[in-house]
């Protein structure tokens, strides 16, 4: 598990508010380093995590040229979301929240999302593939997380039915060994204790319950967005256990996109391994970099 030192972003890379015609989202903004700048970069975080997981990679873009904007979605963290109200946390309704993040941010961008952010990045490309130059994948799969995973999530979702927020996580942080003390997240964490409680808090139940239940039924799509035409780039650990790894290697083939695998690295290369997760991000982007 990779945990960053604390949520306190670093040198080049500004906390700020994004307002869109769907409302306002917490962001990281990290500007292009390089001389030209070659795109933009709309990144989305899984389940259970945040803007803040990708703290680390967005340093390493911006000195290859992109710009890059990690959102937290409705709900998710520092980003206002009904805490009691399952409705606005629709896959749709997530997925037009990031076509209005995109054009807000200056379309066309390149999309990533990590885990549960791929499947809503994958929805709001088959809404409208304009805004997009490309989309990545991390770490995210065809459809349904696996078996293990689902037990886990309904293990949250039951235990969020009948505690509060703060309940929850003391219920978590006494199962969980002491070295995977996260809040459970499917998405491993970062930073401290401390940074990981307040983002725990901070979270919407409604959003963890509609989105945790996304994650256990989604359809394969796989064949629609091949129709979509927009280049792909499939990129995980070298161990995933959310989705397996052969499982993510067929998709890559369905979809006759890019295939990285970093090494050492489980379900969070952005974390686990920065480096070599940016290298091959811009290696794929830089075949569509028109700067400016």
């Amino acid at each position: 598990m990779s945990r960053p030192p604390a949520f306190v972003p670093p040198p080049g890379v500004r906390s700020r508010r994004l307002t869109t015609e769907r409302g306002e989202f917490a962001v990281l903004e990290a500007h292009a380093m390089a001389s030209q700048v070659k795109g933009t970069v709309l990144l989305l975080p899984g389940y259970t995590g945040s803007k803040e997981d990708f703290i680390v990679l967005q340093p390493l873009l911006a000195a290859a040229g992109y710009r890059t904007v990690a959102v937290d979605g409705r709900g998710q963290y520092e980003s206002p979301g009904p805490r009691d109200d399952e409705a606005p946390y629709a896959q749709t309704e997530l997925a037009r929240d990031v076509l209005a993040q995109a054009h807000t941010v200056g379309a066309p961008v390149h999309l990533l999302g990590h885990s549960l952010g791929g499947q809503i990045a994958r929805a709001a490309v088959l809404l409208d593939a304009s805004p997009f130059v490309s989309l990545t994948l991390m770490a995210s799969g065809p459809a349904q997380i696996s078996v293990p995973q689902q037990q886990r999530v309904k293990l949250l979702r039951d235990a969020l039915a009948v505690m509060d927020m703060a309940e929850v996580w003391e219920a978590i942080q006494a199962m969980e060994p002491p070295e995977d003390v996260d809040a459970g997240d499917i998405d491993e964490g970062l930073a401290d204790g401390e940074d990981l409680l307040r983002r725990w808090l901070r979270n919407s139940p409604a959003q963890l319950l509609a989105t945790g239940r996304q994650l256990c039924v989604e359809p394969d799509r796989v064949a629609e967005l091949v129709a979509v035409g927009l280049p792909v780039h499939v990129l995980s650990g070298d161990r995933d256990d959310t989705w397996p790894v052969p499982l993510l290697d067929e998709m890559a083939t369905r979809l006759g996109a890019e295939r990285t695998v970093v090494a050492h690295a489980e379900h969070s290369p952005n974390t686990e391994q920065p480096g070599h997760t940016a290298r091959a991000l811009t290696a794929f982007w830089d075949r569509f970099a028109q700067p400016v």
